[in-house]
């Protein structure tokens, strides 16, 4: 038998588990809880004292609402749910994972709550994030609707990169915030943004 072969292939074997356990991690809310698909969730700050959480408002356009995140410190945004791409039947939501985020709440715009990418005319920004995407069908013709979420030196931040999503080539960008002349703090894509630390807060049920 060939020993060093034999050695060499469970070395093999257990670095691609490793990997694959790696890749699997889940992402948890502030109380060490798994996120999991449908359930309601609040995305804040990591570092307060610069807004609160992650809500819609009017930008330079009347619809689709911008994503933004709220100016008031003690605001916990909007409640807003996560829905992978591939189901992992558990629902636990994984780190890297390909999502569709969505805000549960009623607007006055035609669109959908559902997050996407738009192109932006600031030079300053690429892109910004902003509702009317399309709620699952992964493919080429709802790419820019997919985001990850991904670890940030023991924290999370929120990514685009839908690399899985279709045979394309993707754009690639961490989500920063992008403060407007008047004062609204935007979900953007851009090389000159800081990552945005978030962490997820579940949302409890009303009482009636």
């Amino acid at each position: 038998m060939n020993y060093p072969l034999l050695l060499l292939c469970l070395l093999l074997a257990f670095a691609c588990t490793k990997q694959s356990v790696a890749a699997a991690e889940p992402v948890v809310d502030i109380d060490g809880e798994k996120l999991v698909a449908g359930t309601k969730y609040y995305i804040l700050p990591v570092f307060r004292g610069r807004g609160g959480g992650i809500t819609m408002a009017r930008n330079k356009t009347s619809c689709p609402l911008a994503v933004v995140q709220d100016r008031l410190e003690l605001s916990n945004g909007l409640p807003l749910t996560f829905t992978p791409a591939v189901d992992n039947k558990k629902g636990v939501i994984l780190v890297s994972a390909d999502l569709n985020i969505k805000f549960l709440a009623t607007t006055t715009c035609p669109q959908s709550t559902v997050w996407k990418i738009i192109k932006s005319s600031n030079s300053k920004v690429q892109w910004f994030v902003s509702t009317g995407g399309v709620e699952g069908n992964p493919g080429f013709n709802t790419v820019t609707n997919w985001f990850k979420i991904e670890k940030a030196d023991g924290d999370y931040k929120l990514a685009f990169c839908p690399t899985k999503v279709c045979n394309c080539g993707v754009l690639c960008r961490d989500i920063g915030i992008y403060i407007e002349d008047n004062g609204t703090r935007t979900l953007s894509l851009s090389d000159a943004l800081q990552p945005f630390k978030v962490q997820f807060k579940k949302a409890l049920k009303t009482t009636t």
